[in-house]
């Protein structure tokens, strides 16, 4: 009964969703894009697709999409004849998807997971008709999960993770959070910690496998494309500049990072020394001209990424906005130290496990609720500090900038918390495996 309620209310509101992708088009064009999808109508597969068996990954967006790379790579591995379907529900995620694509010619194909209705995920399945499912993180939804058993479809929640504060939301619709959880082959969670919360909230097959994140490992042609950024960036006399990355910021937070950093006289050359670089990176592409004005409005000098020719010197401004997708790793490889965004205002912040895979000290503000374990254990092994807010993180950063051996000895310690905590995509499939090949 009250995944019906919930199904007619999701039916009366597809004007709104309507609305809402045409809302966001006006930012981001892409969403005008494969729009059938979205209600689960999708164009025939290609010829040398059609016929094979079928596995589903499905990354809603870019860190899922990132996340799953070294899963997608060991499932294609693992099974030779398949063909992996790869779904998202973000135009950003389907393009970070596309490399995956690139790196498998003719394995896997793209598409967009259908609206949470009972027709649509109806048609999800009748057409591709996958063996099974895996799904990214906290996709949680009744219908997609009612369709998958009414048509034998076996579903993994895998990297799972759950903070307290989704927990107690998803708490309010336990009864309809409680059978679709009670349906899942098997859970792979991130921590015990997010294995217990999803237990509470009806869940009967849990495992801890640990953060698929720490799998990933950077492409060295980003980290060679950071190595030749920071060559670039020197002063008037030709001396290497000191670097700041502010790392995938949130609406907001732009803000009070550079208004912290004006007060603190960050951007003037001190002691003899070179002026440091802010490098700044918005998380969300239809923010770059947003950000690029608040920068501009305090009469800061600004370069951009997209406008850097890859013979040019970068001029010396105060701030080089990171206007491009897919180059995190180069950021970070480019960067002395870097501030987790989505950590300074309570947005639960951005990933950390990037970062110290390249080696990049971080430092991260007091809301992290996304990534609690990893930043706690970060911080215990030297990797990361925790600062209370962006004044606070100002000072940190002065603090470490002129100490080359600290940040050396946090380099070398980000690098060995990398290294300990990989092998969650072995135990994810093992897991997988188990629990889907028994049904």
């Amino acid at each position: 009964m009250l995944r019906g309620l919930y199904s007619g209310a999701f039916t009366l509101a597809q004007p709104l969703l309507l609305g809402r992708l045409a809302w966001r088009a006006r930012r981001q064009p892409e969403y005008r894009q494969h729009v059938g999808e979205r209600w689960g109508h999708y164009p025939a597969l290609a010829a040398e697709l059609a016929g094979r068996p079928l596995l589903w990954v499905h990354a809603v967006s870019v860190g899922e999409t990132r996340a799953a790379v070294p899963l997608v790579d060991a499932l294609l591995a693992a099974h030779p004849q398949h063909v992996l379907l790869l779904t998202h529900m973000t135009p950003t995620g389907r393009a970070t998807g596309s490399e995956l694509v690139a790196r498998h010619p003719g394995r896997i194909v793209q598409a967009y997971l259908p609206y949470d209705l009972p027709g649509a995920c109806r048609r999800f399945f009748a057409h591709f008709r996958p063996e099974r499912g895996l799904i990214m993180e906290t996709e949680i939804w009744p219908n997609l999960c009612a369709a998958a058993a009414a048509q034998g479809v076996p579903l993994a929640l895998v990297n799972a993770r759950l903070s307290a504060r989704s927990a107690a939301g998803y708490a309010r619709v336990s009864g309809l959070i409680a059978p679709a959880l009670a349906s899942l082959a098997v859970i792979a969670a991130q921590t015990e910690a997010d294995a217990e919360r999803l237990r509470q909230l009806g869940a009967r097959r849990v495992v801890v496998c640990g953060n698929l994140k720490f799998d990933v490992s950077p492409a060295p042609g980003k980290l060679a494309l950071g190595a030749q950024w920071k060559k670039l960036f020197v002063d008037v006399e030709g001396r290497q500049r000191p670097l700041l990355l502010a790392a995938s910021t949130r609406d907001g937070e732009e803000a009070i990072i550079l208004d912290a950093l004006s007060r603190a006289g960050f951007f003037a050359a001190a002691d003899g020394k070179p002026a440091p670089l802010l490098i700044l990176v918005p998380r969300h592409p239809q923010r770059f001209e947003e950000v690029g004005a608040l920068v501009r409005e305090r009469g800061l000098s600004l370069a951009r990424r997209s406008k850097l020719d890859a013979a040019s010197a970068i001029p010396p401004v105060q701030v080089w906005l990171g206007d491009s997708m897919g180059e995190m790793v180069a950021y970070y490889a480019a960067a002395d130290l870097a501030l987790i965004g989505g950590s300074l205002l309570p947005f639960g912040a951005q990933n950390l496990i990037e970062a110290a895979a390249c080696g990049c000290p971080t430092l991260i503000g007091p809301h992290s609720f996304n990534f609690a374990q990893a930043t706690a254990d970060a911080i215990a092994a030297g990797a990361a500090r925790r600062v209370a807010d962006a004044d606070d993180a100002v000072r940190e950063m002065r603090a470490l900038l002129a100490d080359a051996q600290a940040l050396d000895e946090m380099r070398e310690h980000a690098l060995a918390f990398s290294r300990a905590h990989r092998g969650a995509t072995e135990r994810t499939l093992a897991a997988v495996v188990e629990a889907t090949s028994a049904r």
